[in-house]
């Protein structure tokens, strides 16, 4: 199967977003760890708060050179060796991270566990822009929709499951993954060949072009605003006497409120001005952080995870396909790695400086910072919007691209 063929034949570029979205499912509603990785560490583990946010750090460090690597390896060895490749290995780092027992195995196996998890994303996510630009909104959307959908189930059940010891869920999650490379290797094509023909380097490309390096900081920023509001959202509650499985609860909110609305959103928001659209989904992340942080019960909770999820909606709406039009086609896995990223990066910076502020300054500054972030991402994006409309449109030339 080649880029040629999945562009060309209707029925192929109509399957793969399928499959990979069946992926995403499957991994996703298997994710049992994530959602507890804090409580297990802090419970468990009788981690202090910091500590443990270092560990989900360490998970971030991982994820973010998984990012780097599988986008070269998608440029390189092809998509679904990429794909193969990351959830077998995640199986097998799983496996690990759950019979660590001392701070320093777990903090190298958690960054092993990241370094193996992200591979699929930008091979996948490559995989989606060989589609013809007017199919992949959708498609990213439908993969988006579909690893909710699983992170819901994940939610819910890793709570419950929490609830009666922590073991299973590590290996639970690791039966995932291997459910998810058999479902790559009996129905996910091949878009990319993996020839030795296609050997233009990244690293020039990317620093002769200004606007992907602006627009991956801005979202690194935001990423980092969105984690530390998901990283100290346990912390928060904890502190309040909720249990687990009521924090699992509140965070399924994300997970079915982004079921519900992103065929909407996809409806509504497809054909809007894309920096418009990524720029008001990064002020919602801000209120939505903020709101997370100065919340007193479920009802605020709630209410500040559906804010988040507004603005994670919008994101997912409109991400991939921005920067899928920003790649050169040769580079589209590398670019997409690079985006990738940045929200790996925020992975590791979200979760330490939340945990940090919460821990030294407290609630409030926590909810401060989370609005003033917010309001400070918003500007940044806008400022970038008319470029990134005039790189859209066409009107940059090779020659021309670092602006």
């Amino acid at each position: 199967m080649t880029v040629a063929t999945i562009t060309a034949g209707r029925t192929p570029a109509r399957r793969l977003p399928w499959a990979l979205g069946a992926c995403h499912l499957v991994a996703r509603g298997g994710a049992f760890v994530q959602p507890m990785l804090v409580l297990y560490l802090t419970q468990e583990q009788q981690m202090y708060p910091t500590a443990a946010g270092a560990v989900v750090a360490a998970v971030g460090i991982g994820d973010f050179g998984s990012q780097l690597l599988g986008g070269w390896f998608g440029d390189r060895i092809g998509r679904r060796k990429t794909m193969l490749l990351g959830f077998l290995g995640t199986a097998i780092a799983l496996a690990a991270l759950g019979s660590a027992a001392v701070t320093p195995v777990i903090w190298a196996t958690a960054v092993g566990y990241g370094l193996a998890a992200g591979l699929f994303r930008p091979a996948g996510s490559a995989a989606v822009a060989d589609l013809p630009p007017d199919e992949r909104v959708r498609a990213y959307s439908l993969l988006y929709w579909a690893a909710n959908l699983g992170y819901a189930v994940a939610a819910t059940v890793s709570g419950v499951l929490a609830s009666r010891g922590y073991g299973l869920l590590f290996w639970l999650n690791a039966v995932a993954m291997l459910l998810a490379a058999l479902i790559v290797v009996a129905a996910v094509p091949e878009t990319h060949p993996g020839t030795s023909r296609q050997r233009r380097a990244l690293l020039p490309a990317l620093r002769a072009d200004r606007l992907m390096r602006t627009m991956t900081l801005i979202h690194a920023g935001c990423f980092t605003l969105l984690m530390q509001a998901f990283a100290t959202l346990p912390l928060l509650m904890t502190a309040q006497q909720f249990s687990s499985a009521t924090y699992g609860g509140v965070l399924a909110l994300n997970g079915f409120a982004i079921v519900v609305l992103q065929p909407l959103a996809v409806a509504v928001l497809a054909n809007r001005d894309r920096a418009t659209v990524l720029a008001a989904s990064m002020l919602l992340a801000g209120v939505g952080g903020g709101l997370a942080a100065v919340s007193q019960g479920i009802v605020g909770y709630a209410v500040a995870v559906l804010v988040l999820s507004l603005g994670q909606i919008g994101l997912a709406v409109q991400f991939g396909a921005t920067f899928a039009a920003l790649a050169p086609p040769d580079l589209r896995s590398g670019y997409l790695g690079v985006a990738s990223s940045a929200w790996s990066l925020g992975a590791v910076l979200g979760p330490v400086l939340g945990t940090a502020l919460l821990e030294r300054a407290g609630r409030t500054w926590l909810g401060l910072v989370a609005f003033a972030a917010g309001i400070l991402l918003f500007l940044a994006q806008q400022a970038v919007a008319g470029r990134l409309r005039e790189r859209q449109d066409g009107q940059y030339t090779e020659k021309g691209i670092n602006q």
